[in-house]
Parts: structure tokens; sequence; C-alpha cells
């Protein structure tokens, strides 16, 4: 038997994109979005609201970062997402993140986060997300497999539970993509 709950905006995972960005004086800046994901093969899409500091930055400056937040900085991740630099002046600085600047677009990658896609704005669509080109892909070494790749159990990324108001720490594997199915061919 099944229990429905109406209309929610429940989705499972919710990935917890940490999105950096530069305002017009270079200042870096972080926001929390849950609301995000692959667009296109080379392309990220974020819904965030027009309000957001961030929002203006990606316009000012046609760039911006998109971190994975693992389970080492739920605390720092979670309060990048409920304080606004529209009103609190040294949030990087008061959540402990550190800044370089990417190689490949004008915007900042932040080192305690080991996992960034580096995006160049492609547009603002009609519905007002913003579509974002993937140009770049960077990892810390330290999430890395014996092979070179990113190794899910070392990333820890989290996922945002929308249903308990909590983050959930991923990474085991549990099969095979494009492998496991084919038994049943």
């Amino acid at each position: 038997m099944r229990k429905n709950f109406g209309k929610k905006t429940w989705f499972y995972p919710l990935p917890v994109l940490i999105v950096g960005t530069y305002d017009e004086n270079g200042k870096p800046d972080a926001m929390n979005a849950a609301w995000g994901g692959i667009y296109d093969s080379n392309q990220v899409v974020l819904c965030l609201s027009e309000g957001h500091k961030t929002t203006k930055n990606i316009k000012i400056k046609g760039a911006f970062t998109v971190s994975f937040a693992d389970a080492a900085h739920v605390v720092e991740a979670d309060y990048v997402g409920i304080v606004s630099a529209n009103d609190t002046d040294n949030k990087m600085e008061k959540a402990g993140f550190n800044t370089i600047k990417s190689e490949y677009v004008d915007a900042p990658i932040i080192n305690e986060l080991p996992l960034a896609l580096e995006c160049k704005l492609v547009k603002v669509n009609e519905d007002g997300n913003i579509i974002g080109e993937i140009v770049n892909v960077s990892a810390d070494e330290s999430i890395l497999n014996n092979d070179g790749n990113i190794d899910p159990a070392k990333l820890q990324a989290i996922a945002f539970d929308p249903v308990q108001n909590t983050y959930i720490k991923l990474g085991e594997k549990v099969g095979n993509a494009f492998k496991d199915g084919a038994q049943l061919i």
C-alpha cells in the first residue's frame, strides 16, 4: 500500500551544491543551492531566485563554480545557505571558506570542497534559471582513486533530504551502471 502526500517539492537525491561567484569588486561569495543539476551533456542548470547576491554576481561576471558539499563541511555548507551576502559582508570568512581563482572562468574555487565544476554563463532562460557550460572539472587529489578518478567514498558528498530537512552522506556502491541491467536482456 502507498501513502499519498499531495504536491511536494520532494526529489531524491538533491545534491548540496555550493555555488561560488565573484561580485563586481572581485570579492568571493558562495551559496547553498539544492535546486540544480545537469541540463545537457556539458551544461548545468541552477534554479536561483533573482534576489540572491549569487544570481547578480553570475550575471555581472558571466561565470560561476559549482562545488559539491561534503560530510566534513556540513556546518559551513548549511551556513552559506541560511545567510545572504546581501546582508552579511564577511560571509565567506565566517564560513571558514578560502578560495583561489579558477584558471578557466572568472569565479572562485572553494579550497575546502574537493570537487568543483567551473562554468561560464550560457543564458538565463525564460523561467529565470541559470544555464552554465562546464568548461572544467577540478578535483583535489585526496578524493581520487588509484586510477586517478573521483572516488565517491572519499568525496563523501552530501544530499539534502527535503522531507526530514537533513543532510545525508552518499558514497556506497550498490551496482554497476549500464551493466547490471544487461542480465535482464
